[in-house]
């Protein structure tokens, strides 16, 4: 039977058992609700891609039936989503009073429910008067006592899974999540968001495969018995979503990331007709163009002669079932050849002319990558950055793909959040504004209680109010509490250096800037030089071996010129110069790997911006090359 015959038969087989199973029910609204899922609009979306399907390979009919299944029911969740959203953002008052108290309720009768009285708690006023305002300090022995198997301590149920955080700020630490932020951060966040894909992209939404770069985390488990890791879901716990990605099921029990990023790589070069490149954040993206670029020979090679590379250290049965999947292709060999020869500038739409978009964070410490890749790997792509989230749960998601601004609505009914002033930020008496009570252009740290047993929880974001949806704030990240460069009380933040910073490397000649962090003086102790407090400045440079003196102190001028505080300081002789030291090439992915070795995920990995550890700043100094 050929693949466009077996297609029909499969959608024709599909309707019918769907419209059987609705007619047996005898319930009215069932019926359209079917026709809703499989509709003629969906055959014609099915029938519209099976041109472009006939020419890749590895596709099976059952692989693109479930495909288009999926995709048309995500689609259809995410209208219905984004309509109880709209509705949600008329009424901002009511929805977070709704949401928070159906967090209190539910864990009314734990043992943190009785000590704060939760089940007497009627409304938002009430609950702030009674209970503090916290940090994870708060927490840590309570999350050891639910890690060691103790039970009603914080939440009702166990716990999915311990989640670390990235330790973007400071020391990881481990949070409860549970099934109900995975439930929100689905019906919430994804499904909303391929809804604002779908108006924004519409190609996006078709039968094209993902390059979809997840690493699988190594798990490990508390003394209770609940798995220890990063609070990412893993594609392979959801088997119906596999279709829709290019990496076969295989390859992402690899464990090894060296490994598992070739594989990615492979199975994605081999299909010409891949239509997104997705991945957590940016910097996941860029570091596999690089790695792509030092293996893309070995690769094409694989894909020529059909075989696996022998370098790769693979499981027998991993390796046996990714040897069945392969067979030789000289015929997209030869046109990877040519396109690579070319140089890089641009690579992935030569690769994959189809591509539609790059689906990841690059916003906050991945800023940096996303430009990277525009100027240089994805030029000429259109990225999205759909979530504002953390290990603590969803916290915003944007719904305007298209503006070069990253900004983001926050969720009403994921979490209840109270919002502290900036200006009091240090003050013991600070008391906290709601939703309705924020004011555009103000900025704020973020308190939240989540569905994980985090209450009145200070998460040390600062964000700006930059509009209203609604009633609903619209909010920008602008950086971390423990992100912030301070050696005399300046408080210069990781936006306002980084803008300094640029400006600086627009007057080097033939600079780009690959990567870069500081850190404070008092952190490297003698190793740091100079008598005053100061900044020591890493930079990963290319197209420059070295720096004049002159030239460093171009990034000293650039940032007194944006804050006047620093520059005060300057003056007064309080602060000392910067001192700027360029490190190898390469010395940033290393430092990564070495940060990654203390069990954080490269999934929610974020580049420290203002390194708080001795050990980083020694890493970093033994790659210094000028």
């Amino acid at each position: 039977m050929s693949l466009r015959r077996g297609l029909l038969w499969a959608l024709l087989l599909a309707v019918t058992v769907m419209l059987t199973a609705a007619a047996a029910t005898v319930t009215p609204h069932v019926i359209p609700t079917a026709l809703g899922v499989v509709s003629l609009s969906g055959v014609v979306l099915l029938w519209r891609n099976v041109s472009l399907r006939l020419k890749a390979k590895n596709r099976t009919v059952w692989g693109l039936l479930n495909h288009f299944l999926t995709v048309r029911f995500v689609t259809w969740l995410g209208k219905r989503q984004r309509e109880k959203l709209e509705q949600d953002t008329l009424d901002i008052q009511k929805v977070q009073e709704e949401t928070l108290l159906r967090r209190l309720h539910k864990n009314a009768h734990t043992l943190y429910g009785k000590q704060y009285n939760f089940s007497s708690i009627k409304d938002s006023e009430e609950f702030r008067r009674c209970h503090p305002i916290t940090v994870y300090d708060h927490y840590r022995e309570l999350v050891q006592q639910v890690s060691a198997g103790e039970q009603n301590v914080l939440i009702t149920e166990k716990p999915l899974i311990l989640a670390m955080t990235s330790g973007t700020s400071g020391s990881s630490n481990m949070l409860l999540s549970t099934k109900d932020i995975s439930t929100d951060f689905f019906l919430q966040g994804v499904c909303v968001c391929v809804d604002a894909m779908r108006k924004a992209f519409p190609g996006s939404i078709s039968l094209q495969r993902t390059l979809k770069l997840f690493y699988s985390p190594t798990v490990h488990h508390s003394e209770g018995g609940i798995p220890i890791g990063p609070n990412s879901s893993t594609p392979s716990s959801s088997k119906h979503l596999l279709y829709l990605y290019t990496t076969p099921a295989p390859a992402f029990q690899v464990l090894n990331e060296r490994d598992a990023l070739y594989l990615h790589l492979l199975f994605a070069l081999k299909d010409r007709h891949v239509g997104t490149i997705e991945s957590n954040f940016c910097s996941t993206v860029f570091y596999a163009f690089k790695a792509l670029e030092e293996q893309w020979e070995e690769l094409v090679d694989d894909i020529e002669t059909g075989g696996l590379s022998r370098s790769l250290e693979l499981h027998g049965g991993i390796r046996l079932a990714l040897d069945k999947l392969l067979e030789p292709d000289p015929g997209r060999a030869s046109e990877l050849r040519a396109q690579f020869s070319e140089g890089f500038q641009g690579i992935a739409l030569r690769l994959w002319p189809r591509l539609h978009l790059v689906l990841a964070v690059d916003s906050g410490s991945n800023q940096i990558y996303g430009e990277l890749l525009r100027q240089h790997y994805c030029k000429g792509l259109p990225f999205y950055s759909p979530f504002y989230a953390a290990t603590e749960g969803l916290i915003g998601i944007n719904l305007w793909p298209l503006q070069e601004n990253r900004h983001y609505l926050l969720c009403p009914r994921s979490m209840f959040c109270e919002f502290l002033p900036e200006e009091s930020l240090e003050s013991e008496q600070s008391n906290t504004l709601l939703m309705h009570q924020v004011e555009e252009g103000k900025n704020y740290e973020l308190v939240i209680t989540n569905a994980a047993g985090l209450y009145r929880y200070r998460i040390g974001d600062i964000v700006k109010v930059v509009g209203f949806h609604n009633q609903c704030p619209v909010a920008e990240f602008l950086y971390r509490r423990g992100q912030m460069l301070s050696v005399r009380g300046e408080k210069v933040s990781e936006a306002l250096f980084l803008g300094a910073l640029k400006k600086a490397v627009a007057q080097w000649p033939g600079a780009k800037l690959v990567d870069y962090c500081c850190a404070e003086s008092g952190v490297l102790g003698d190793s740091s030089g100079g008598a005053q407090p100061h900044y020591q400045v890493f930079l990963e440079l290319t197209g420059v071996r070295n720096l004049t003196e002159e030239q460093r102190y171009k990034l000293d001028c650039c940032l007194q010129a944006d804050s006047a505080v620093y520059k005060s300081f300057r003056i007064k002789g309080s602060i000392g110069p910067m001192r700027v030291q360029l490190v190898s090439q390469g010395a940033f992915e290393a430092l990564k790997g070495h940060m990654m070795s203390t069990n954080i995920s490269s999934n929610t990995f974020k580049m420290q911006r203002v390194i708080r550890r001795k050990e980083y700043a020694d890493f970093l100094l033994g790659k210094t090359v000028s």
